[in-house]
């Protein structure tokens, strides 16, 4: 007996979990290709500011993601951070990665609310 719902109606000839699957066995692959070469110099570049091997492997992985995801060539990024100062690198590496990012998870960015004089006299030290 079939039941009137606003469902959609799902082919159970296929497999249901497919989709799911797919999902999670390609989630920590990288979807944009990037040669090994550009890959191994903006590692090294991250190595050298970070002194930290694995937190270098995590922020070329991510400038590499964001280039590519905003259609910027990669390197075309490095030469942007290798011209600048470690501050400014700094500050422009988090706006660059927050491309990427929703609004309300943005890197680096801290932004105080506006209180009302009357709740700011209330407030105890």
């Amino acid at each position: 007996m079939s039941v009137a719902n606003n469902l959609t109606v799902n082919d159970t000839s296929t497999d249901l979990n497919s989709s799911s699957r797919e999902f999670f066995n390609n989630y920590f692959q990288p979807s944009f290709p990037v040669s090994q070469n550009v890959n191994t110099v903006i590692l090294a570049q991250f190595e050298k500011i970070t002194q930290n091997t694995a937190s270098a492997k995590v922020l070329a992985s991510s400038v590499i993601y964001t280039a590519m995801s905003q259609k910027i060539d990669p390197m075309t990024v490095l030469d942007r951070i290798r011209s600048m100062s470690t501050e400014e690198s700094a500050a422009y590496l988090g706006l660059f990665l927050n491309l990427n990012r929703v609004g309300t998870s943005y890197l680096g960015l801290h932004g105080s609310p506006q209180r009302s004089k009357y709740v700011e006299r209330m407030i105890r030290p």
